[in-house]
């Protein structure tokens, strides 16, 4: 792995930094999406190796196509960045965190993957982790037996969002498939992160979460293409 590149996006903290300290482990050189230069700075500090800092605003489309200037091959990209804007279900959700959520967490995804394609051409073994959430899963959603049903469309932007961006993971899997991608979805559990109050006082281990990202970039030319995973490589309904 030692001449393998990748890219992590929003990988200055939580689970996309965790991804970025085992792919450092594997021998990658790591580029670290981040969109604050100096927290990226630090994070790269932390993860030293093959890490790299790479100043990456996922809804900016010059910084996106600045960043994709600086990457001439790409083996793997991990598309992590994610936010929740607001926690209503949709009656009473604001249009704008649906705008703001969408922005990250799907056209940031298509932005990002389309830059930078061309590097990714440049790889024998192309890989594409799209890190989602198990709430994404309307089979999940629609189940009455779990938790998600009984919380009665709650996190109605970041939910559907997530749904939103496994259906590009699928769509990107079929359409890259001749070319030898493989592209995929985790659903990491919830982790310890800052991505909202109840993650925070979780106590999922985001490295736990990483590992599951990790083994979809390091998939064999046999593996599975569009697939929405978990963390332990279970398998998730669309």
């Amino acid at each position: 792995m030692n001449d393998c590149t990748a890219l992590v996006t929003g990988a200055n903290k939580g689970i996309g930094k965790e991804i970025a300290r085992l792919l450092v482990a594997e021998g990658f050189t790591v580029y670290v999406g981040s969109r604050d230069a100096d927290r990226g700075e630090r994070a790269v500090g932390e993860l030293g190796g093959g890490a790299r800092l790479l100043v990456l605003d996922v809804t900016d489309a010059d910084s996106v196509a600045a960043a994709a200037r600086r990457v001439d091959a790409l083996d793997v990209l991990v598309n992590n960045a994610g936010i929740m804007s607001g926690g209503s279900p949709a009656p009473e959700a604001a249009l704008d965190d649906f705008r703001r959520t969408y922005e990250t967490n799907v056209f940031g995804v298509l932005a990002v993957t389309n830059a930078f394609l061309p590097a990714l051409r440049r790889s024998p073994h192309p890989r594409i982790v799209n890190v989602s959430s198990g709430t994404g899963s309307l089979t999940w959603s629609a189940d009455p037996d779990r938790e998600f049903a009984s919380r009665r469309g709650v996190a109605a932007a970041y939910r559907s969002s997530k749904a939103a961006l496994n259906a590009l993971t699928l769509f990107y899997a079929q359409s890259l498939a001749p070319d030898g991608f493989k592209v995929n979805a985790l659903a990491p559990g919830l982790r310890a992160t800052d991505l909202n109050a109840r993650a925070a006082a979780s106590a999922g281990d985001p490295a736990e979460a990483a590992r599951g990202a990790v083994e979809l970039a390091l998939l064999p030319d046999d593996g599975p293409t569009g697939r929405f995973l978990s963390w332990d490589g279970t398998g998730v309904p669309w």
